[in-house]
């Protein structure tokens, strides 16, 4: 089963920018997409992002559409969510995850990574 460790968290001021890392290990050979999560305190982990694997096909949550870019590096085995003009409300931990197939449950979550955006 793949693991995912996330890396890039960090403090900001609102409109500035982080790029988080997601590196996979163990069963990379049988990713077909990568997501990415985020849970504020106090509320639900949701769906912020996705990339397929194989071509690259991604996909957004509207909040964060046209500030948030996903990509990867097969040949490294990473993810990546570039996330610029950064609002208060993208504070939160975030985290990333793994499916083996189309509509396959998301899985191997790491530790997250904190992203907090000062005012």
């Amino acid at each position: 089963q793949v693991q995912l460790v996330e890396s890039g968290g960090g403090l900001v001021q609102a409109g500035g920018s982080l790029r988080l890392s997601c590196a996979a290990s163990g069963g990379t050979f049988s990713i077909y997409a990568m997501a990415w999560f985020r849970q504020a305190p106090g509320k639900e982990r949701e769906f912020v992002a996705r990339i397929f694997w194989s071509g690259g096909d991604t996909y957004y949550v509207d909040s964060v559409k046209g500030r948030f870019t996903v990509s990867r590096d097969n040949a490294k085995n990473t993810a990546y969510l570039q996330m610029s003009n950064l609002k208060i409300e993208d504070t939160a931990v975030y985290y990333c995850a793994a499916a083996n197939r189309p509509g396959g449950v998301y899985a191997g979550w790491g530790q997250g990574t904190q992203v907090t955006v000062s005012s």
